[in-house]
Protein backbone atom coordinates (compact mmCIF):
# COMPACT_ATOMS: atom_id res chain seq x y z
CA UNK A 1 0.00 0.00 0.00
CA UNK A 2 1.20 3.38 -0.94
CA UNK A 3 2.46 6.12 1.50
CA UNK A 4 0.16 8.58 2.15
CA UNK A 5 1.59 12.50 2.79
CA UNK A 6 -0.70 14.99 3.45
CA UNK A 7 1.36 18.39 4.28
CA UNK A 8 -0.48 21.18 6.07
CA UNK A 9 0.70 24.69 5.50
CA UNK A 10 -0.72 28.19 5.93
CA UNK A 11 -0.92 31.69 7.55
CA UNK A 12 -0.77 31.91 11.34
CA UNK A 13 -3.45 31.81 12.89
CA UNK A 14 -5.79 30.25 10.15
CA UNK A 15 -6.69 27.20 11.55
CA UNK A 16 -3.65 24.79 11.39
CA UNK A 17 -3.95 23.32 14.29
CA UNK A 18 -7.50 22.09 13.70
CA UNK A 19 -6.83 20.92 10.30
CA UNK A 20 -4.09 18.44 12.12
CA UNK A 21 -6.68 17.48 14.55
CA UNK A 22 -9.15 16.23 11.79
CA UNK A 23 -6.24 14.77 10.60
CA UNK A 24 -5.43 12.40 13.68
CA UNK A 25 -9.24 12.00 13.86
CA UNK A 26 -9.23 10.37 10.64
CA UNK A 27 -6.27 7.93 11.38
CA UNK A 28 -3.26 9.85 9.92
CA UNK A 29 0.09 9.96 12.12
CA UNK A 30 0.50 14.29 12.84
CA UNK A 31 3.34 15.64 13.74
CA UNK A 32 3.35 19.90 14.10
CA UNK A 33 6.00 22.15 12.86
CA UNK A 34 8.61 19.68 11.26
CA UNK A 35 11.75 21.36 9.90
CA UNK A 36 12.12 20.38 6.56
CA UNK A 37 15.68 19.58 6.66
CA UNK A 38 13.73 16.51 8.41
CA UNK A 39 11.34 15.63 5.63
CA UNK A 40 12.81 12.49 3.99
CA UNK A 41 14.08 11.03 7.01
CA UNK A 42 10.86 11.14 9.14
CA UNK A 43 8.85 10.29 6.10
CA UNK A 44 11.39 7.41 5.79
CA UNK A 45 11.34 6.94 9.71
CA UNK A 46 6.96 7.07 10.14
CA UNK A 47 6.67 4.39 6.98
CA UNK A 48 7.94 1.88 8.64
CA UNK A 49 6.90 2.35 12.22
CA UNK A 50 3.37 3.64 12.24
CA UNK A 51 1.53 2.97 8.99
CA UNK A 52 0.70 4.10 5.64
CA UNK A 53 -1.07 7.75 6.42
CA UNK A 54 1.06 10.55 7.73
CA UNK A 55 -0.01 14.33 8.21
CA UNK A 56 2.77 16.63 8.96
CA UNK A 57 2.17 20.87 9.49
CA UNK A 58 4.92 23.11 8.37
CA UNK A 59 4.87 27.36 9.11
CA UNK A 60 6.28 30.22 8.39
CA UNK A 61 8.74 29.11 12.04
CA UNK A 62 10.79 27.63 9.39
CA UNK A 63 11.02 30.27 7.07
CA UNK A 64 14.65 29.60 5.85
CA UNK A 65 13.79 26.60 5.15
CA UNK A 66 10.60 26.98 3.18
CA UNK A 67 12.09 26.96 0.41
CA UNK A 68 13.34 23.24 0.49
CA UNK A 69 9.97 22.15 0.78
CA UNK A 70 8.38 22.00 -3.19
CA UNK A 71 11.16 20.54 -4.69
CA UNK A 72 11.27 18.05 -1.68
CA UNK A 73 7.30 16.89 -2.20
CA UNK A 74 8.34 16.60 -6.16
CA UNK A 75 11.26 14.22 -5.10
CA UNK A 76 8.90 11.92 -2.68
CA UNK A 77 6.53 12.02 -5.75
CA UNK A 78 8.95 10.21 -7.83
CA UNK A 79 9.05 7.44 -5.22
CA UNK A 80 5.33 7.08 -5.46
CA UNK A 81 4.35 8.53 -2.39
CA UNK A 82 0.95 10.02 -2.72
CA UNK A 83 1.03 13.61 -1.62
CA UNK A 84 -1.70 16.13 -1.37
CA UNK A 85 -0.60 19.57 0.33
CA UNK A 86 -2.90 22.27 1.83
CA UNK A 87 -2.88 25.46 2.62
CA UNK A 88 -5.53 27.47 5.20
CA UNK A 89 -5.90 30.97 4.33
CA UNK A 90 -7.69 33.69 6.02
CA UNK A 91 -7.92 37.62 5.30
CA UNK A 92 -5.40 40.38 6.93
CA UNK A 93 -8.17 41.83 8.73
CA UNK A 94 -9.52 38.32 10.32
CA UNK A 95 -6.20 37.30 10.82
CA UNK A 96 -5.48 40.39 13.46
CA UNK A 97 -8.69 39.84 14.66
CA UNK A 98 -7.49 36.12 16.46
CA UNK A 99 -4.29 37.28 17.00
CA UNK A 100 -5.91 40.13 19.48
CA UNK A 101 -8.77 37.36 20.97
CA UNK A 102 -5.92 34.85 21.51
CA UNK A 103 -3.39 37.78 22.80
CA UNK A 104 -0.89 35.14 21.39
CA UNK A 105 2.44 36.82 19.18
CA UNK A 106 2.69 36.27 15.88
CA UNK A 107 6.06 33.87 15.11
CA UNK A 108 7.51 36.28 13.18
CA UNK A 109 7.51 39.26 15.95
CA UNK A 110 10.38 38.87 17.76
CA UNK A 111 9.02 41.68 20.08
CA UNK A 112 5.87 42.08 22.03
CA UNK A 113 6.25 46.29 21.57
CA UNK A 114 5.90 45.41 17.04
CA UNK A 115 2.19 43.79 17.96
CA UNK A 116 0.24 46.98 16.81
CA UNK A 117 -1.97 46.61 14.20
CA UNK A 118 0.10 48.63 12.02
CA UNK A 119 3.17 46.68 12.74
CA UNK A 120 1.19 43.15 12.81
CA UNK A 121 -0.38 43.81 9.08
CA UNK A 122 3.39 44.10 7.82
CA UNK A 123 4.12 41.01 9.55
CA UNK A 124 1.07 39.22 8.11
CA UNK A 125 2.59 40.77 4.61
CA UNK A 126 5.62 39.29 4.65
CA UNK A 127 4.34 35.87 5.91
CA UNK A 128 2.19 35.62 2.45
CA UNK A 129 5.57 36.78 0.41
CA UNK A 130 7.09 33.81 2.62
CA UNK A 131 4.70 31.18 1.88
CA UNK A 132 3.48 32.26 -1.69
CA UNK A 133 5.39 29.03 -3.49
CA UNK A 134 3.98 26.79 -1.16
CA UNK A 135 0.39 28.11 -1.15
CA UNK A 136 1.04 27.95 -5.36
CA UNK A 137 1.24 24.32 -5.19
CA UNK A 138 -1.39 23.17 -2.81
CA UNK A 139 -5.52 22.87 -2.26
CA UNK A 140 -5.98 26.27 -0.61
CA UNK A 141 -8.78 26.60 2.19
CA UNK A 142 -10.21 29.93 3.42
CA UNK A 143 -11.21 30.11 6.59
CA UNK A 144 -12.24 33.83 7.46
CA UNK A 145 -15.93 32.87 7.90
CA UNK A 146 -15.60 28.99 8.76
CA UNK A 147 -16.06 27.09 11.88
CA UNK A 148 -13.76 25.03 13.67
CA UNK A 149 -16.30 22.18 12.67
CA UNK A 150 -16.82 23.30 8.78
CA UNK A 151 -12.86 23.22 8.74
CA UNK A 152 -12.60 19.72 9.67
CA UNK A 153 -14.94 18.54 7.25
CA UNK A 154 -13.86 20.33 4.76
CA UNK A 155 -10.49 18.78 5.30
CA UNK A 156 -12.23 14.97 6.19
CA UNK A 157 -14.05 15.71 3.26
CA UNK A 158 -10.58 16.45 0.41
CA UNK A 159 -9.23 13.11 2.62
CA UNK A 160 -12.17 11.31 1.20
CA UNK A 161 -11.71 12.13 -2.69
CA UNK A 162 -8.76 9.05 -4.00
CA UNK A 163 -5.83 10.31 -4.67
CA UNK A 164 -4.23 11.58 -8.52
CA UNK A 165 -5.90 13.36 -11.06
CA UNK A 166 -8.08 16.98 -10.82
CA UNK A 167 -10.31 17.53 -8.18
CA UNK A 168 -13.39 20.05 -8.55
CA UNK A 169 -14.30 22.14 -5.68
CA UNK A 170 -17.90 24.15 -6.13
CA UNK A 171 -18.29 26.50 -3.46
CA UNK A 172 -21.14 28.47 -2.98
CA UNK A 173 -21.10 32.21 -1.29
CA UNK A 174 -23.15 35.43 0.56
CA UNK A 175 -21.33 38.36 -1.47
CA UNK A 176 -22.07 40.26 1.95
CA UNK A 177 -19.72 38.01 3.86
CA UNK A 178 -16.36 38.49 1.17
CA UNK A 179 -15.12 37.05 -1.99
CA UNK A 180 -13.82 33.78 -0.73
CA UNK A 181 -10.04 34.18 -0.99
CA UNK A 182 -9.39 30.36 -2.13
CA UNK A 183 -11.52 30.56 -5.45
CA UNK A 184 -9.85 29.98 -8.42
CA UNK A 185 -13.33 31.68 -10.39
CA UNK A 186 -15.90 33.76 -9.06
CA UNK A 187 -18.89 34.12 -10.55
CA UNK A 188 -21.76 36.56 -9.82
CA UNK A 189 -25.31 35.71 -10.07
CA UNK A 190 -26.71 38.27 -7.60
CA UNK A 191 -29.00 39.62 -11.16
CA UNK A 192 -30.73 36.14 -11.14
CA UNK A 193 -34.33 35.42 -9.86
CA UNK A 194 -34.14 35.49 -6.03
CA UNK A 195 -36.39 33.47 -4.20
CA UNK A 196 -36.10 35.83 -0.88
CA UNK A 197 -38.56 37.96 -2.17
CA UNK A 198 -40.89 34.71 -2.66
CA UNK A 199 -42.84 34.49 0.59
CA UNK A 200 -43.66 30.77 0.75
CA UNK A 201 -39.45 30.24 -0.18
CA UNK A 202 -37.57 32.99 1.90
CA UNK A 203 -36.98 30.49 5.03
CA UNK A 204 -35.84 27.94 2.54
CA UNK A 205 -32.58 26.96 0.20
CA UNK A 206 -31.40 26.15 -3.00
CA UNK A 207 -31.22 22.51 -1.35
CA UNK A 208 -34.91 22.60 -0.82
CA UNK A 209 -37.50 21.03 -3.99
CA UNK A 210 -39.41 24.30 -3.94
CA UNK A 211 -36.48 26.59 -4.51
CA UNK A 212 -35.01 24.37 -7.20
CA UNK A 213 -38.37 23.95 -9.05
CA UNK A 214 -38.57 27.91 -8.82
CA UNK A 215 -35.06 28.57 -10.04
CA UNK A 216 -35.47 25.55 -12.79
CA UNK A 217 -38.28 28.00 -14.67
CA UNK A 218 -36.21 31.18 -14.92
CA UNK A 219 -34.84 31.09 -18.17
CA UNK A 220 -31.67 33.46 -17.27
CA UNK A 221 -30.76 30.95 -13.83
CA UNK A 222 -30.59 28.00 -16.98
CA UNK A 223 -28.52 30.08 -19.64
CA UNK A 224 -26.23 31.53 -16.67
CA UNK A 225 -25.77 27.46 -15.16
CA UNK A 226 -24.83 27.06 -19.12
CA UNK A 227 -22.03 29.99 -19.75
CA UNK A 228 -20.44 28.81 -16.60
CA UNK A 229 -20.19 25.08 -17.83
CA UNK A 230 -19.32 25.71 -21.10
CA UNK A 231 -16.55 27.77 -19.78
CA UNK A 232 -15.20 25.71 -17.19
CA UNK A 233 -15.51 22.38 -19.26
CA UNK A 234 -13.38 24.61 -22.25
CA UNK A 235 -10.34 24.97 -19.53
CA UNK A 236 -10.37 21.90 -17.51
CA UNK A 237 -8.31 19.87 -19.39
CA UNK A 238 -6.12 22.94 -19.82
CA UNK A 239 -5.70 23.22 -16.30
CA UNK A 240 -4.83 19.59 -15.56
CA UNK A 241 -2.22 19.43 -18.34
CA UNK A 242 -0.79 22.41 -16.30
CA UNK A 243 -0.61 19.79 -13.45
CA UNK A 244 -3.56 21.14 -11.21
CA UNK A 245 -4.75 18.71 -8.18
CA UNK A 246 -7.56 21.26 -7.57
CA UNK A 247 -9.57 23.97 -8.78
CA UNK A 248 -12.27 26.05 -7.06
CA UNK A 249 -15.09 27.47 -8.09
CA UNK A 250 -17.19 30.26 -5.84
CA UNK A 251 -20.71 30.88 -7.00
CA UNK A 252 -21.74 34.00 -4.94
CA UNK A 253 -25.40 35.38 -4.48
CA UNK A 254 -26.54 38.21 -2.04
CA UNK A 255 -26.90 35.61 1.21
CA UNK A 256 -25.18 32.42 0.05
CA UNK A 257 -28.40 30.71 0.79
CA UNK A 258 -31.04 30.15 -2.58
CA UNK A 259 -29.36 30.91 -5.92
CA UNK A 260 -25.87 30.26 -5.38
CA UNK A 261 -26.85 27.04 -3.54
CA UNK A 262 -28.83 25.65 -6.30
CA UNK A 263 -26.52 26.67 -9.24
CA UNK A 264 -23.13 24.74 -6.99
CA UNK A 265 -25.82 21.76 -6.91
CA UNK A 266 -26.69 21.49 -9.89
CA UNK A 267 -22.50 22.46 -12.02
CA UNK A 268 -21.61 19.16 -9.73
CA UNK A 269 -24.29 17.48 -10.72
CA UNK A 270 -22.52 17.62 -14.37
CA UNK A 271 -19.13 17.50 -13.73
CA UNK A 272 -18.75 14.94 -11.63
CA UNK A 273 -19.18 12.56 -14.30
CA UNK A 274 -16.10 13.00 -15.80
CA UNK A 275 -13.94 14.74 -12.64
CA UNK A 276 -13.54 14.69 -8.91
CA UNK A 277 -16.05 16.93 -6.94
CA UNK A 278 -16.54 18.00 -3.82
CA UNK A 279 -19.63 20.82 -3.05
CA UNK A 280 -19.48 23.19 0.27
CA UNK A 281 -21.93 26.23 1.29
CA UNK A 282 -19.72 28.35 3.02
CA UNK A 283 -23.05 29.90 4.65
CA UNK A 284 -24.73 27.32 4.71
CA UNK A 285 -22.29 24.29 6.37
CA UNK A 286 -21.88 25.88 9.71
CA UNK A 287 -25.80 26.04 10.67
Amino acid sequence: MALEIVLITGMSGSGKSVALHAMEDAGYYCVDNLPPELLAAFVDLEHKHHGNRVAIAMDVRSATSLPQVPKELDRLKSQGIVVQSLFLDATTGTLIRRFSETRRRHPLSNDELLQGRQALVQIIELERELLADLREQSHVIDTSHIRSSQLQSYVKGLLSVTAGGMTLVFQSFAFKRGIPVDADYVFDVRMLPNPHYESSLRDLTGLDAPVAEFLAQQPEVLTMEQHIEQFMAFWLDVLEQNHRSYVTVAIGCTGGQHRSVYLVEQLARRFEQRWKVLRRHREMDGR
